[in-house]
């Protein structure tokens, strides 16, 4: 009997529960056993896991580099799939490899690069991709001249952080002053100038901000899978227009993400984004990891992650092709199971004993739930999660309350006859991760 591929998903991403589903229904019918940690003990990834553990806080990167050591030593880790601390992890490959353990990243040059947006920046256009206007600015001063410049220009401004995933710190300026209108309604990702110039002035220490002109839509984000070799096997674009999702695999997004992932070595997964300036595609972001929406690429008739591990193994799939290319689609939320939400422990003295102790946090961080416990967590409360639905089609019935996690898996897609409403609120330049 081949024994089963067991794979850690190390503080990841709430939507790569999916990415856990993928590999369970592997075209290989290969067994699958995943490990999870986290920081939050009710991510949804802890109970979509056959074992489970928290992780502890506060680690320095090399301290944390020793927890994973010791995690794929006592837990029979063949491939890691690394995301908090990825950096500091790849530069120990050699260590892993000698426990027996595939990490499924890059090497440390290639993260090194695409840490930093600047540096990525600067290096992807000195290979003849087109980027847009970028300036990096730190102070108060630095940032009206080129909010300025760029008003000049006929742009309007917006910053993120030089280095950060998934959109955080992303906000647009407005010349607006702050009023009601600010208040009403979603929270807005525009801020006014003069807020942001008194915010920073009264910072102890200086920013590190990219600023550039905001970018339209599309959104295209190009899922790329990479072997050693710097040979792409897997590449296939997502679009998003506000809440419409589509997939594309027109060579103006694939070209210069192919050889991005080639020239800088992005091996096994990694995703690369792109929008409009103008009338020409510019690179957005580059990331080294898996995209939390990797797993809506199952709309095309491709298991990308069950690829990966197959690659990281040393078992070349090959170069893969989509069979077809799903229709377009939406994103909604969807139940998840979580672990059950332990008690303190019940005083086991008479009035006047030892006070008694509690566990809330220690008993949710108990390594490898028996059989038992996996089903308990499977019946527990559900959490929302992104999963793929059909934009169109009424709402599937409400599947029994004992269904297990994996029962919120990516729904089938119908035909998108006419618009899906309105558009769902979005970073216009920078968008929720991948």
């Amino acid at each position: 009997m081949v024994s089963p591929v067991r794979v850690w998903l190390n503080r990841t991403y709430a939507e790569n529960v999916f990415f856990m589903d993928q590999l369970r229904r592997n075209p290989a019918d290969r067994a699958v056993e995943i490990h999870a940690t986290h920081g939050d003990p009710d991510s949804p990834v802890l109970a979509a896991a056959d074992t489970a553990e928290l992780e502890p806080e506060g680690l320095s990167p090399a301290g944390y580099v020793e927890y994973a050591l010791d995690q794929c030593a006592r837990r029979g880790i063949h491939v890691f799939v690394p995301r908090l601390h990825q950096a500091a992890l790849v530069a120990h490959r050699a260590e892993f490899e000698a426990a027996g353990t595939a990490l499924l990243a890059p090497p440390p040059e290639a993260v090194a690069v695409f840490q930093d947006k600047v540096v990525a920046y600067e290096a992807v256009r000195a290979v003849g991709v087109p980027v847009p206007p970028w300036w990096r600015v730190r102070t108060a001063d630095e940032l009206v001249a080129v909010v300025e410049e760029l008003e000049g220009r006929g742009h309007r401004a917006c910053f993120k952080p030089a280095s950060g995933a998934g959109g955080v710190g992303f906000r647009m300026v407005t010349r607006a002053p702050f009023s009601l209108a600010h208040l009403n309604g979603f929270p807005s990702p525009e801020v006014p100038l003069p807020l942001v110039v008194e915010a920073l002035r009264a910072a102890e220490e200086p920013v590190d901000w990219l600023v550039m002109p905001r970018l339209e839509q599309p959104e295209v984000s190009v899922d790329c899978l990479t072997g050693p070799d710097d040979r792409v096997r897997l590449a296939v674009g997502r679009t998003k227009n506000g809440r419409r999702r589509g997939f594309t695999l027109h060579e103006r997004w694939l070209g210069p993400a192919r050889l991005i992932a080639e020239t800088f070595g992005l091996h096994h997964l990694s995703n690369v984004q792109f929008r409009m300036f103008g009338d020409r595609p510019v690179l957005m972001d580059v990331n080294t990891r898996p995209a939390g929406g990797l797993h809506q690429l199952a709309l095309c008739g491709v298991n990308a992650p069950w690829a990966a591990v197959r690659l990281a193994l040393g078992d070349d799939p090959g170069e893969l092709t989509t069979p077809f290319l799903g229709q377009d689609y939406a994103v909604v939320s969807g139940p998840r199971s979580l672990r059950p939400v332990p008690l303190p422990h019940q005083r086991t003295e008479p009035p006047g004993g030892p006070a008694p102790t509690t566990g809330a946090v220690s008993a949710s961080a108990s390594p490898s739930p028996s059989p038992s416990a996996s089903a308990s967590a499977q019946a527990s409360a559900p959490s929302p999660a992104s999963a793929v639905a059909p934009a169109p089609a009424p709402a599937p019935s409400p599947a029994p309350a004992s269904a297990p996690a994996s029962a919120g898996r990516p729904a089938a897609v119908a035909p998108v006859a006419g618009p899906v409403g309105a558009p769902a609120p979005d970073h216009p330049a920078a968008g929720a991760p991948a």
